[in-house]
């Protein structure tokens, strides 16, 4: 991606996760906002979209953060949202374990109180390693938390997987959580 189109994918995650009031845009129950009157109210706001510069934004994220209708009239992002909505996720059941990358200094909290959305509705979980490494790395030391998925389905815990694949759960207790230094042959650096 270019400057400009990581910038956009920073504006676009701001408005459909968080503020969409920012703009005077007005996102559905389910998280979708109109096409056409994202890029009318963007523009107005002083960031200039087109909708090719749009569609490239949303075919090159890497991490696939927006999605559109099948009809192309519609935007939403694909999970992370601080605001309410209901995504419409069906419950499904999660692979065997999942993944959770955070930052080292935050390892003793979670052993203490497990995973918790913080100020998005649910826990960001993926199903590789390599993904938990470059979350983890956002904020600091990346620290990798192996997720016993498996037990937590059959403890009545639900999942549900976002179209760009990120597992959510609502929470993970410390006791489904391995760390770090409970890997076999454990090794202190990701």
């Amino acid at each position: 991606m270019t400057n400009t189109t990581i910038q956009l994918s920073k504006f676009l995650s701001y408005v459909l996760r968080h503020d969409p009031g920012s703009i005077g845009l007005t996102l559905d129950e389910h998280g979708w906002a109109d096409v056409n009157m994202l890029l009318s109210q963007a523009n107005a706001a002083g960031q200039s979209i087109t909708m090719d510069l749009l569609q490239q934004v949303i075919r090159d994220n890497d991490k696939q953060r927006f999605a559109l209708s099948p009809d192309g009239k519609m935007i939403r992002a694909n999970q992370g949202h601080s605001i309410k909505v209901n995504l419409a996720l069906e419950d499904i059941e999660p692979p065997q374990q999942l993944f959770h990358g955070t930052a080292t200094r935050f390892l003793e909290t979670i052993r203490r109180q497990g995973l918790k959305p913080a100020s998005r509705h649910d826990v960001h979980l993926s199903v590789d390693r390599e993904t938990a490494v470059k979350v983890g790395s956002r904020h600091g030391t990346p620290a990798v938390l192996i997720i016993d998925s498996t037990s937590m389905y059959r403890d009545g815990y639900t999942f549900q997987c976002s179209a760009n694949g990120v597992w959510l759960t609502q929470q993970v207790p410390a006791q489904y959580i391995l760390f770090p230094d409970q890997f076999p042959n454990h090794q202190s650096k990701q």
